[in-house]
């Protein structure tokens, strides 16, 4: 019997997310399975990836096959390079505790990559975010000093009436004044 690790689709139409199962190689995508080894959700940024390292490991060293999407997932997750350490210590290439060593940073680094990617997914959606609302208190002023604009002219316009007949009535007012003291010149020129 041929067993491979492959996925199992399950959930809604646009929200898959998948388990990663043992299961003989002649049975369906979504049918009989021998073991259920984890869960993957590429819903989430970054994935998430659920699974039972030990037993996964299991199956690799028994030579179970991969199909090429659960050979990615084993891969990102580490269960190849720790089967690929083992192989060295069966060769005698390395020792127990050098593996553990080696496969402990591996592990390490490869969190801290995960966890800057999380902080950098979360800085960038902070500041999308107070972008946004930059935008939105810029746009809300804005519609906020058009209608005051369109509201202005109709109160500005009667003021602007009376400043303008104020200083006509002045020159109203001076017109008669002047004409009266040409009239006492042209008197006292007659005189």
């Amino acid at each position: 019997m041929a067993t491979r690790i492959r996925l199992q689709r399950h959930g809604k139409k646009g929200k898959a997310f998948y388990h990663i199962v043992a299961a003989d190689s002649r049975a369906k995508r979504d049918g009989k399975f021998i073991e259920k080894l984890g869960v993957y959700n590429p819903n989430t940024n970054p994935a998430t990836i659920n699974m039972d390292f030990d037993r996964t490991l299991h199956w690799v060293q028994v030579g179970a096959e991969m199909t090429d999407t659960a050979r990615a997932i084993l891969s990102y997750k580490g269960v190849l390079y720790k089967n690929h350490l083992i192989n060295g210590v069966k060769k005698g290439a390395l020792t127990d505790e050098q593996v553990e060593e080696r496969f402990t940073a591996w592990l390490k680094e490869k969190e801290d990559k995960i966890s800057a990617k999380r902080d950098g997914l979360l800085k960038d959606a902070e500041k999308a975010k107070a972008d946004r609302l930059k935008a939105e208190t810029a746009a809300k002023e804005e519609r906020a000093k058009a209608i005051e604009a369109k509201n202005t002219p109709e109160e500005e316009a009667p003021a602007a009436e009376v400043a303008e007949e104020a200083p006509a009535a002045e020159v109203a007012e001076e017109a008669p004044a002047a004409e009266e003291n040409s009239e006492e010149t042209s008197e006292d020129k007659a005189e």
